[in-house]
């Protein structure tokens, strides 16, 4: 039995860092092709890069990379054992591919003449790998460091913080490349938000089901043993025939509740069915408390 589960927590662990990779490279691919190409500086120490690279002999990744180590010694400096190892695999996954990316594809300019769809793969790929790895309790690194170490050590409201810094690059972009890549940029930082909302949003949807019929023991039955989910059951009157009732009500994917909306369509076509969407369900078998 013990086996058993080192080998499940071994299987876990291993599809987690699987999805931190393939998150970090979607991110890389979003910013060495079509954000440090159009000099788009919004997001973090990437939309600082830009603006040194055309400031100073550094390449935006050569920047990137620096700071992203020398934000790591600082975590381990400040953060000590707090400093979660996923934050460091996802940064040294981040060097490494932007260094890659830079040898194996080097760009002299944009890929296309289009810079708002530019912008908008710069805003969307990096966006939704970052929701990616927030939604596995992971970051990229870079100011997200930041954002640890003062959490821990003062008590400034670091979302405000970061913002500001976010402001600090794009305002620069308007000096350093014009007005044009300035409101890129600008567009850019308003959007990234609202992409990463969304996408977690997105990804943690559930159905939340509230279902009247009479009998509930069938129904039950197919959302434990069928779809390998629970439900809660009470008794209830209507209101108008004064008939007893039964209510249940349960919380799944979207995948299966497809199933269970077909499944009591066929054997109770009478049932009352609410379905509503959730984005944040915590409990067993959904979210943990943190």
């Amino acid at each position: 039995m013990e086996v058993q589960t080192i080998q499940k927590n071994w299987q876990v662990t291993l599809k987690e860092y699987a999805v931190i990779t393939v998150s970090i490279m979607i991110m890389v691919i979003g910013i060495h092709f079509f954000k440090f190409p159009n000099n788009f500086s919004f997001g973090g120490v990437t939309g600082f890069a830009s603006v040194v690279n055309a400031l100073t002999n550094w390449s935006a990744t050569q920047f990137t990379n620096v700071v992203n180590i020398g934000l790591l010694v600082l975590g381990f400096l400040f953060l000590g054992r707090d400093f979660g190892f996923k934050t460091v695999y996802a940064t040294l996954v981040m060097s490494a591919g932007l260094e890659l990316m830079e040898r194996l594809f080097p760009l002299s300019g944009p890929l296309t003449t289009e810079p708002l769809l530019e912008l908008v793969f710069a805003i969307f790929l990096p966006a939704v790998g970052s929701a990616v790895l927030f939604n596995i309790g992971a970051s990229s690194g870079g100011t997200d460091i930041i954002a640890m170490i003062f959490k821990k050590h003062t008590s400034l409201h670091i979302g405000t913080m970061l913002l500001f810094v976010d402001m600090a690059a794009v305002i620069m972009s308007f000096f350093v490349f014009g007005p044009a890549t300035g409101l890129f940029s600008s567009l850019g930082l308003l959007a990234k938000s609202l992409v990463i909302d969304q996408v977690i949003e997105n990804m943690n949807q559930c159905k939340c089901f509230t279902i009247v019929c009479d009998d509930a023991d069938l129904i039950c039955d197919f959302i434990i043993h069928d779809l390998n989910r629970s439900a809660t059951v009470y008794e209830a009157k209507g209101a108008f025939s004064h008939h007893e009732k039964k209510v249940v009500m349960t919380t799944m994917k979207s995948a299966q509740a497809v199933k269970l909306r077909n499944y009591i369509k066929r054997v109770e076509p009478t049932a009352f069915i609410q379905i509503t969407n959730s984005s944040e369900i915590i409990g067993k078998g959904f979210l943990g408390w943190s």
